[in-house]
């Protein structure tokens, strides 16, 4: 499940030595034409924010609550843009458990990383009632929305200065702090966001020898306050961000992924996999990635995750404290995903075993919406009385009627 998609650094914000002026030069030199030779798949490829294709439609009508607004847009008063600014928008920041991403050879998963934006639980698209019931689609239920997800393959919690490496930028990944930096940047912050991340940070054998290795205590208690400090400085700019901001804000970080359920199921594909090598065929891609994935390290891991969670949800605990004079902020601490049972092997990719499934991303997003609606009530994007909207659930056999804002 852990989501480096090359044989990188997992912790490379407790080891990061600079990088001599040559290699640098070299490595954008690399990744400047890799952007170059891939310059259509910017194109071609689906962008990484969807809006509610139907949004004018729905939002014209007298029920709607920003009718107003688009009473104002059609006598030319405002922009389209600003028009779609005054929609509610939603973030996702994270690592490829945010994805479609699972390893494959190197030319499929270079290309993968790099182009599959959506077809995940945060932001499927697909109106096949077959593919991913996602986040944004259950949203848009009930109110148009504008939803972008910055998240990507490898993704770190490391500290601002710490470079993401020519194997993370050539296929576009940014850690959590270069995330917060593309939020912050943009004219629009975000109603929600949602986060989770940490996951390339369980690596914790990798770089020990055999001595630090039976006795890592002291590593794992490093790593575990690291990785908060390194969360809580980007977390902090976007709190600091929604401060200044005339509408609620809702920063939802969720704890990660249940390791133990997951090398439960692993340990099922693996058995499949010793028996027909065709089952799970980039089963042992985990070992050469992720060194912490291999038996003799998975206590340790599964503690370290323990141990992260933690730390987030003592972070978000004193953020809190912290805001108690700023109404319009909620940090949120959830655990809805770290409940989702990844022992179940369906739940895990038929491929490498170690990213999740379709019916994964459909755990996924159940757990995630159901612990949403909270922040949505906060929002004031909870469900309300409607105009009927014909939608077409997923996982349903057949359209039900669905809701439209009033």
């Amino acid at each position: 499940m852990l989501l480096s998609p090359f044989s990188a650094i997992g912790t490379e914000e407790l080891a990061n030595p600079p990088t001599p002026l040559l290699v640098r030069a070299g490595e954008q030199i690399a990744a400047s034409l890799v952007d170059l030779i891939f310059l259509f798949d910017r194109v071609a490829s689906d962008p990484p924010t969807a809006t509610t294709p139907d949004y004018l439609e729905r939002i014209s009508q007298p029920s709607s609550p920003f009718c107003s607004d688009y009473l104002e847009y059609r006598r030319g008063a405002i922009s389209r843009a600003e028009l779609l600014n005054r929609l509610p928008h939603v973030a996702m920041m994270g690592d490829s458990l945010t994805q479609n991403f699972y390893i494959s050879s190197p030319i499929s998963l270079f290309w993968r990383a790099r182009t599959e934006r959506r077809k995940n639980w945060f932001l499927d698209t697909d109106p096949d009632p077959a593919s991913i019931y996602s986040v944004f689609e259950r949203l848009e239920t009930f109110t148009p929305l504008v939803a972008t997800e910055y998240n990507g393959a490898g993704a770190l919690v490391a500290p601002r200065p710490a470079g993401e490496g020519i194997r993370r930028r050539i296929v576009r990944t940014r850690n959590l702090a270069g995330q917060a930096r593309q939020i912050l940047r943009k004219k629009r912050f975000p109603d929600l966001i949602l986060i989770w991340i940490g996951h390339n940070n369980l690596d914790w054998a990798e770089g020990l020898s055999t001595a630090e290795r039976a006795h890592p205590e002291r590593r794992l208690a490093e790593i575990a306050a690291k990785f908060r400090q390194n969360y809580t400085e980007p977390l902090q700019s976007l709190v600091e961000r929604a401060k200044r901001e005339n509408h609620n804000v809702v920063i939802v970080v969720f704890g990660l992924a249940n390791i133990d359920a997951f090398f439960n199921a692993r340990k099922k594909a693996e058995a499949l996999h010793a028996n027909n090598p065709a089952l799970y065929p980039y089963f042992e891609s985990g070992y050469r990635s992720f060194e912490s994935l291999q038996p003799p390290y998975q206590k340790n891991m599964v503690r370290l995750s323990l141990m992260m969670n933690a730390e987030m949800q003592a972070m978000v605990g004193s953020l809190n404290y912290e805001l108690k004079d700023y109404r319009n902020i909620r940090v949120q601490y959830s655990d809805a995903l770290t409940k989702v049972d990844f022992s179940r092997l369906e739940l895990i990719n038929p491929v490498d075993a170690w990213h999740p499934s379709v019916q994964g991303h459909k755990a996924l997003a159940d757990a995630a919406f159901s612990a949403l609606r909270p922040s949505l009530a906060f929002l004031e994007m909870e469900q309300r009385p409607m105009s009927k909207h014909q939608v077409v659930f997923k996982n349903h056999r057949t359209p039900v009627t669905a809701v439209s804002p009033r």
